[in-house]
């Protein structure tokens, strides 16, 4: 049995997150001691670890939790679980396309601004005035 900090250092999640999973239904609750401390089974370290390596990936946690009641009936079809980490994928890369946007953008807004004073400066009018952006971002 793990306590909470053990738990928390096993996985590099903080307590706080350990307790918010808990309380959305990510993980069980655990056992409690006859001192009210959380005792968590091998099972929660290994519940803990799926949700975090999910989320170090950007799921989000409504697709965690699909992917977790997949998980427990292993005769589910496995292109269910294909078919979350594929709209992960499609909304990755509209992201990654964005940003790529707003890189640009910046890089543009940050190069041509040689002001030596606020009122002259680039940056400023830029973010004031959508309409100075060369592009949709």
């Amino acid at each position: 049995m793990l306590s909470i900090g053990d738990l928390s250092r096993r996985t590099g999640t903080k307590i706080p997150t350990i307790r918010y999973y808990e309380q959305i239904g990510l993980i069980e609750a655990p056992e409690r001691s006859p001192g009210n401390q959380r005792r968590y089974a091998k099972s929660a370290l290994e519940r803990l670890s799926f949700v975090r390596h999910a989320r170090a990936l950007g799921l989000p946690l409504d697709a965690i939790r699909d992917l977790i009641r997949l998980s427990e009936n292993p005769a589910m079809p496995c292109s269910d679980a294909h078919e979350i980490a594929a709209s992960h994928l499609t909304s990755t890369r509209k992201r990654i396309a964005q940003l790529r946007r707003l890189e640009k953008e910046l890089t543009r807004i940050a190069s041509v601004c040689d002001a030596d004073q606020i009122g002259d400066c680039n940056v400023i009018r830029a973010l004031a005035d959508h309409e100075l952006c060369e592009s949709e971002h």
